[in-house]
């Protein structure tokens, strides 16, 4: 009887075995001149072939670089993380030290997102310490913000576009389980403040405003026995109440995050969080599923993520919710100059949980119109990951590019899409075809150059 192959390493999800550097293949269409810098994308790529959860492959990070209308060359490297130095071996084994009982928050897969920040690249994933890398995908080795972080990352901090702060968090398996980082516009982390909660959960993103941030304390709790037998640590519990923390951005200590009780529910992604100055409420946009791992680690039938609205009125201490759209996608996005601020636009990719879905859709919402949509279908066999938004010089909101790493199943090759947002249902102004298949993978960046 033939093995079946895990979902997360079957059809597209399989790693690649080499790292390359490479010309393209071909360009169809044409790439727009202004866009000069570099596409990043990161995601698992187990050395070894084989990982137990999609969450445990080595960080393989997937670059083209365009300049003036071209297209100049594409590359993929793992991060030099240990468990890359070490494929194969146990995450706990390398990281836990039983004399002292610490844990070595270099022991990372490095394998979610990639930001910049200060003239740093970072990739990052939320169980370790983010990882320098160069442009050109050689790491530098982990990076602690001279010594200020003291627990591992989340995979997606915020950048405030009005003061180029960095807004991120740091959460752990023991007590204090959340820790709230504000590095500034240089780098340099000038406020840390411990947030009380009761118990580790799977805090995997949060949301900012122009003045607060909203943490999400949800009902995906560690467990113990399951990570001491080898398995994903964690399991939904009916008995946590989910909730949102809303926090000043720039509160003391002693300042009292403000929580807000939610319907039951797992938040893998916020899209974006504004504030109304007039009412004092705050709006989070983000993608829903009903519940998560109820059955464990291998139970996915909790319901396929949607994009979903929670209005919190601090004044009421209420939250009204309800789902923006019933079509299942993930991986939200807004423009950067919109992150914590009011915006009408965001992005979205279908999401089905099969290795080959027929195709991938990339879905634009006006949300200023009651979440109307926009709808740009790849072609039959097609499929993509997330779509990252290019502004197009000093133009308005929705005046950009939507850039995403596309693979065609007939050919097993891939090609980064660039999309046209304020037209997105038109064919793509260019595709940039590379030689060589590029994994489905999680996040990434437009870096200019």
């Amino acid at each position: 009887m033939a093995e079946t192959i895990p979902l997360h390493l079957a059809g597209n999800n399989a790693p690649v075995a080499e790292e390359v550097t490479l010309e393209p293949a071909k360009v169809t269409g044409e790439i727009p001149a202004e866009l000069s810098g570099q596409f990043f994308r990161n995601g698992p790529n187990p050395r070894t072939g084989w990982s137990p959860h999609s969450f445990a492959g080595d960080g393989m990070i997937h670059t083209i670089a365009l300049d003036g209308g071209r297209a100049r060359w594409y590359r993929n490297r793992y991060v030099r993380t240990p468990l890359y130095e070490h494929p194969g071996e146990s995450r706990f084994a390398l990281a836990f030290d039983p004399g002292t009982g610490r844990i070595d928050y270099r022991v990372t897969t490095a394998n979610t997102h990639l930001i910049a920040h200060a003239g740093r690249l970072f990739a990052l994933e939320e169980g370790g310490f983010p990882y320098e890398v160069t442009p050109d995908l050689a790491t530098i080795g982990a990076y602690t913000f001279d010594g200020a972080l003291q627990t591992p990352m989340t995979a997606h901090p915020k950048t405030c576009p009005i003061t180029g702060e960095l807004l991120f968090f740091g959460s752990r398996l023991r007590p204090p389980y959340l820790t709230y980082y504000r590095a500034d516009a240089a780098g340099k982390v000038v406020q840390t403040r411990v947030i009380d909660v009761p118990r580790a959960t799977m805090m995997h993103d949060f949301a900012v405003t122009r003045d607060h941030v909203i943490f999400l304390d949800l009902p995906v709790v560690f467990d113990a026995a399951q990570a001491a037998a080898g398995a994903p640590p964690w399991h939904w519990d009916d008995a946590h109440q989910a909730r949102f923390g809303v926090l000043p951005r720039t509160a003391g200590d002693d300042a009292p995050v403000r929580w807000f009780d939610i319907a039951p529910c797992y938040v893998w992604h916020t899209m974006n969080a504004f504030e109304d100055p007039a009412t004092g409420t705050i709006t989070v946009t983000g993608t829903r599923v009903p519940s998560l791992w109820r059955g464990g680690p291998e139970d996915v039938g909790g319901g396929l993520p949607t994009l979903h609205r929670w209005t919190l009125d601090p004044r009421a201490g209420t939250v009204a919710e309800a789902p923006v759209d019933d079509a299942p996608s993930e991986y939200p996005r807004v423009a950067d100059s919109a992150i914590g601020l009011p915006h009408r636009y965001g992005y979205t990719t279908s999401f089905a949980l099969e290795a080959e879905p027929e195709r991938s859709e990339i879905y634009a919402y006006d949300l200023a119109d009651g979440g109307v949509r926009a709808v740009h279908r790849f072609p039959a066999g097609h499929t993509c990951g997330e779509a990252v938004f290019v502004a197009a010089g000093a133009a308005g909101e929705n005046d950009g590019y939507l850039m995403t790493f596309a693979h065609d199943r007939a050919t097993d090759r891939s090609y980064l899409a660039i999309l046209d947002a304020a037209d997105l249902a038109a064919p793509p102004l260019a595709e940039v075809h590379v030689p060589v298949r590029v994994p489905a993978g999680f996040h990434g960046n437009w870096i200019p150059a």
